[in-house]
């Protein structure tokens, strides 16, 4: 079975990180959304909100689960019994950073490829700190997120304090 580990903060999950996913799964018998767990970055939601967002947007795709983890990424895509890690690029400026780490994990672990993805077009712009940004000066995110992380967003927006 080739499984692909598909890790990120997804805070919030976006429509770009789902057009990643939805190609993913075309191309991996196994997709895991690896919801990493990274208090360096002040996530707005928490580890378990993460992974529920992002459980309810793939429950459709019968190959694609949601997981989160802490530590090194190549380990956990070891005890996943992984082939290979999906790395989404919007643009260049993603590639330079992006190919850094690949080359790292490949010397932590050879036997896992890093594979980019690109986005369609359409989000190529797109980033979890953008729409959070927007929605918080009253954007609408409508056409960035899905429906149920739309209203999410909103509700922890207006539980934090001015």
């Amino acid at each position: 079975m080739r499984t692909a580990i598909y890790p990120g903060s997804f805070d919030p999950l976006t429509n770009g990180h789902l057009d990643v996913i939805q190609r993913a799964a075309k191309l991996f018998d196994r997709v895991v959304v690896a919801v990493a767990r990274n208090e360096s970055k002040h996530p707005l939601f928490t580890l378990e909100e993460r992974k529920r967002m992002v459980e309810r947007a793939v429950r459709r795709l019968p190959n694609v689960r949601a997981d989160s983890f802490e530590g090194l990424l190549m380990d956990y895509a070891q005890r996943q019994s992984a082939q290979a890690v999906i790395r989404g690029l919007r643009a260049v400026s993603d590639f330079e950073f992006e190919f850094q780490l690949a080359l790292m994990n490949r010397k932590l672990n050879e036997r896992i490829e890093t594979i980019f993805m690109m986005p369609k077009d359409a989000y190529t712009f797109l980033s979890s700190r953008i729409v959070k940004e927007i929605a918080s000066l009253g954007g609408d995110v409508t056409a960035f997120v899905p429906a149920h992380v739309r209203t999410a967003l909103l509700a922890k927006l207006r539980q934090r304090p001015a």
